[in-house]
């Protein structure tokens, strides 16, 4: 961000547009055109759309209506306008967009930051935004010098006629350009011209997050702020029975103790303030669900995968195939619940009075928030108003709005700006997991060696399922509430029910694109109290364990090298080849290695990308300990092969953590682990040397922030059996390797 853009700027309420050109934009996946306003608008503006917005003063501000939690988009997106409007994207005076459809993302349906889209779903929409008003003002200077437009280019901020030697900054020609025809197509830079995407541009958000400027969910403050903290029921499904908040009520600065739906709400004026009043408050909750253990729930897993299950994909008949096959082997997976812990814990800001509702949210999903807030409040979505801030960590565990919800529910009560700040244990304990999963695998192979079976039966919670409350948002504003209701009851009975697959929860396996002629993927979804959400890369994080994992097995059992057969029956996917084929080149895969270690190989496409890894381990003292991990990537076009990188070394660490040590376990119906002690994350110390290697394409983009993870674990389990001989089939592996060995 330029020097001229102040904190405020990141969190500036929409000001009336006065004299500014705003002008009808078409969205995909919009109904109707949209006049949005961008924040700040004065009169005297160029304001061609949504996203674009010049100032006489010469100031280009870009909107951004993707949330940066990490992954780049200030930059990334950044550089998609600098790109085409001709200005260096350090120049650019981003500000982060209110919630509002002129931003739904076309790929989700709704305003909201996921499935790893945010280039994907940006790449041609802000770059003909960029242009459109890149040609309005090459339009304005052509008029106003009275010669034709094609001797009128952009160039570093400016229009310059090179015949003349004229040339006029973009602020000089705000007025003529607001009068200007909004261009029926425009023409995008040609790859062969493109000099800001397919650079690794500096972070943009850098500098104001290390000298503390940047400002987070939790940085928020506006007048007659109070902090709320939220007793929630310690067992799942349990519910308030009765408080007593007599005692806390005295306690200094205390403003309110009240009940919302998700519990007891004690708020004062400061956060310690009220953390200490909780302490005192005595609650009292409903049973809930306390029979629900880690032990029992796997056990039921186990029971569950035993019998057959809806079909989510058939090739050939493998059923027959598998009775002809010379070799049958079976293998069970096993992988635990997740939290997303992100270092932010999750906290909004509410200010809600009789006509309005204005929320501060660190959220991947503005979009969703305001609909949480129209049905707490029961107010219009235009007396609604949803400010992004910047996100300490998402990972998929901000597009659940709880904290948003018991922020408005607190403020709504007490009348009064309320922040509703979860502690670490709130975070860990009350939160939406990755969902425990089991998968029971079965490959059939013939005399030669050749797999000519695939079983595979996964057995897990369905997202989709426990979501439904979500999907009244995806319907236009103004849907009467009875027609939302309606829908969110019709997909649960679909979902819900097993009568159609839910595709988070077998992605992956469903996907597999090995040419295997027999291959059938059943899922069995269980329901019951643990709340699960989407975590870094969904269904994939669990299912492509399974897979390549018994991939090796497979190919061991036949007597053929894992990488060799991989590429094989990757014939007809070449994107994955390359993929597997440049990690394997890189990793100096088949070459010699030190004594007791060993080099284990997985691939996946995930959301559009290919993404291989290569690790290389050794067991030391009952350890596993990773030296080298090579990956290699075909995300299609690149913006920044900088973020791309940072963003691939990030799922590696993120996903060593998952696959080496963390777990969310209950017993009697209450999460165990509250802090990071408990759920631990990699350590400095024990990151490996990474390199990341991308492979050249001209493809569109895809996604960049979660196909990094679902290879991890298996490469790592692979590596383990190269190095020892000792196979693990359950998560986190650290106690895998500390069970009893199983036979096979």
């Amino acid at each position: 961000m330029t020097g001229s853009a102040t904190r405020r700027d990141l969190l500036r309420i929409g000001a009336a547009v006065g004299g500014a050109l705003v002008l009808e934009l078409v969205l995909p996946g919009c109904s109707a055109a949209i006049r949005p306003i961008p924040p700040g608008a004065g009169p005297g503006d160029f304001v061609p759309n949504a996203w674009i917005r010049v100032t006489p003063e010469d100031r280009v501000v870009f909107t951004l209506d993707r949330v940066e939690m990490g992954q780049g988009t200030m930059t990334s997106h950044a550089q998609l306008v600098a790109e085409e409007l001709a200005v260096k994207p350090e120049a650019l005076v981003i500000v982060l967009a209110d919630a509002d459809r002129a931003y739904d993302n076309p790929a989700l349906g709704l305003q909201m930051t996921g499935g790893s889209s945010s280039v994907k779903a940006s790449f041609l929409p802000l770059r003909r935004a960029a242009a459109t008003a890149r040609e309005m003002l090459r339009a304005a200077a052509a008029r106003r010098w009275a010669v034709p437009i094609d001797g009128c280019a952009a160039e570093d901020g400016a229009i310059v006629h090179a015949a003349t030697g004229r040339r006029a900054r973009y602020g000089e020609l705000c007025a003529q350009a607001a009068h200007e025809a909004v261009p029926a197509d425009v023409t995008l830079r040609p790859a062969a011209e493109l000099r800001v995407i397919g650079t690794s541009v500096a972070r943009l958000d850098a500098r104001s997050k290390v000298d503390g400027s940047a400002i987070y969910g939790i940085d928020v403050k506006v007048p007659g702020l109070c902090t709320a903290v939220v007793l929630r029921p310690p067992v799942l499904g349990a519910t308030l029975v009765r408080f007593d908040g007599g005692l806390a009520r005295t306690q200094p600065g205390v403003v309110d103790i009240v009940a919302i739906p998700q519990g007891v709400a004690v708020v004062a004026e400061r956060y310690w303030q009220a953390r200490r009043a909780a302490a005192s408050v005595q609650v009292v909750w409903s049973e809930g669900e306390a029979w629900i253990d880690s032990d029992a729930l796997r056990a039921s897993y186990l029971a569950r995968a035993a019998r057959p299950a809806t079909a989510a994909r058939s090739d050939g008949d493998a059923e027959g195939a598998e009775r002809k096959a010379a070799r049958v082997l079976t293998a069970t997976y096993e992988l635990p619940y997740l939290a997303h812990a992100p270092l932010e814990p999750q906290n909004a800001t509410a200010s809600v009075t009789e006509h309005r509702c204005e929320v501060w949210a660190p959220t991947q999903s503005p979009g969703l928030a305001k609909e949480v807030a129209h049905r707490v409040t029961g107010l219009p979505y235009e007396a609604i108003v949803i400010h992004q801030t910047l996100l300490g960590g998402g990972f998929g565990r901000r597009l659940a709005q709880d904290y948003v919800e018991e922020a408005v529910e607190v403020s709504r009560r007490v009348r009064r700006p309320v922040k509703v700040l979860f502690s670490r244990e709130d975070e860990m304990r009350h939160s939406q997991y990755r969902p425990m999963a089991v998968s029971v695998l079965r490959g059939g192979l013939d005399a030669g060696g050749a797999i000519v079976s695939w079983h595979h039966r996964v057995v897990t919670q369905s997202i989709l399922a426990q979501s439904t409350p979500d999907y009244g948002a995806l319907l236009p504003d103004g849907t009467p509430m009875a027609v939302k209701l309606a829908t969110v009851r019709a997909v649960a009975a679909v979902v819900g029910g097993n009568g159609v697959p839910d595709p988070s929860s077998v992605e992956g396996a469903a996907t597999v694109a090995y040419a295997i002629p027999n291959l059938r993927v059943e899922l069995a979804s269980v329901a019951h109290a643990v709340p699960v959400g989407p975590w870094r890369s969904v269904g994939y994080s669990h299912t492509v364990f399974a897979v390549e994992s018994f991939f090796d097995e497979l190919a061991l059992a036949a007597g053929k090298d894992p990488f060799l057969l991989r590429r094989e029956l990757l014939a007809r996917a070449p994107r994955e080849r390359a993929v597997l084929e440049l990690c394997a080149a890189r990793a100096g895969w088949g070459g010699p290695l030190p004594a007791g270690r060993g080099r284990g190989i997985a691939q996946a496409k995930a959301f559009g990308t290919a993404c291989a890894h290569v690790a290389e381990v050794s067991v030391e003292r009952g350890q596993i300990k990773i030296h080298r991990f090579v990956s290699a990537i075909d995300c299609g076009t690149v913006v920044n092969p900088g973020l791309v990188r940072a963003q691939v070394e990030s799922a590696i660490a993120f996903g060593l953590s998952a696959a080496l040590k963390q777990e969310i376990t209950l017993r009697g119906g209450r999460v165990v682990q509250g802090n990071f002690h408990e759920f631990e994350p990699l350590r400095l110390h024990e990151m490996p040397e990474v390199e990341v290697h991308l492979v050249p394409s001209d493809a569109p983009p895809s996604g960049v922030g979660e196909p990094g993870v679902p290879a991890v674990a298996p490469a790592v389990a692979n590596a383990v059996f190269a190095a020892v001989g000792r196979r693990l089939r359950v998560l986190p592996l650290a106690r895998a390797l500390a069970l009893p060995q199983v036979p096979g």
